[in-house]
């Protein structure tokens, strides 16, 4: 069972039943819906992507990189190539388990919580936890600005439900995922985009953290030589298959291509035992998905 494990519902930029066709085109079964958080925008150059990665994954150029993609406006809105677009503090989950009620054979839903929102990140986990379809808590430290160890209230209550934590961390102490696991070190914990931002750095640090894993996610902050390097690394039984989704590559119709990283995980890793842990195997035993 092939499953996206990382894909924002944002229907301005493709619909429930387009996606649901592109799932069928691509041979993917079931796909994890998170809120949208920022207002859609434009592609970026596939050239200027690429330099991106090369700085990133560089421990010495890194800071080239931060200083190029860590930039918001006083209102706490990101810029993308020097054109602010708006962060939303407090994702649709609402939206989210409708999509997921109506649809559930293909869907399964993240709770996104944000402990600088308005809305409190305890009460969205007991509001959410009991909708079919609940896979685990999203939230997003680098763009909402805060420091892991401040989910510590949802992540003790999530530890509970053997559900995992998905986050896209950030730099500096908006990336200290530690001071997290210390505190709730049976949490299991999933880091987004190959351990963006420092990569290799972090696979260094959560080897032998046998409760923390990757997903493969997004072609701006995943390259194919940190997806050959991590599955290498780790191994395939802790790095899951997923999109981010409708935000990356678009095809020559240019329109958003959902198959690209399903498509370059299967050209990459030829073993069929390999590709079925990525594309799905190894998600779905982790977040108890039958």
């Amino acid at each position: 069972m092939v499953i996206d494990c990382h894909y924002h519902l944002e229907e301005r930029l493709l619909s429930v039943d387009d996606l649901i066709r592109e799932m069928e085109r691509c041979g993917i079964r079931k796909t994890a819906l998170m809120g949208g958080m920022v207002e859609p925008f434009a592609e970026p150059p596939k050239f200027l992507v690429k330099g991106l990665q090369v700085l990133l994954e560089s421990t010495v150029l890194r800071g080239v990189g931060k200083a190029l993609i860590s930039n918001f406006t006083d209102k706490g809105d990101i810029k993308i190539l020097g054109k602010p677009y708006q962060i939303y503090a407090d994702p649709d989950n609402e939206g989210v388990f409708e999509v997921v009620k109506k649809y559930p054979d293909r869907f399964l839903g993240w709770i996104f919580v944000n402990p600088r929102g308005k809305r409190d990140q305890v009460e969205e986990f007991e509001k959410y936890k009991d909708r079919p379809g609940f896979i685990g808590v999203k939230a997003h430290s680098f763009w909402h600005r805060f420091q892991p160890v401040e989910l510590a209230p949802v992540a003790e209550r999530l530890a509970k439900t053997g559900k995992p934590l998905l986050i896209h961390v950030g730099f500096g102490e908006e990336g200290n995922f530690e001071a997290l696991l210390a505190k709730v070190p049976d949490l299991k914990l999933i880091l987004a985009h190959a351990g963006f931002p420092e990569y290799a750095d972090t696979w260094k640090k959560i080897k032998n953290r046998k409760n923390v894993y990757l997903d493969l996610s997004q072609t701006s902050y995943t390259s194919e030589r940190a997806t050959r390097e991590v599955v290498d690394y780790l191994g395939a039984d802790r790095l899951f298959f997923g999109t981010d989704g409708p935000f990356g590559f678009h095809g020559p119709d240019h329109k958003y291509d959902y198959g690209f990283i399903k498509r370059r995980i299967e050209r990459m890793f030829p073993d069929i035992m390999v590709q079925e842990r990525l594309l799905g195997g190894s998600f779905a035993d982790v977040a108890g998905i039958s």
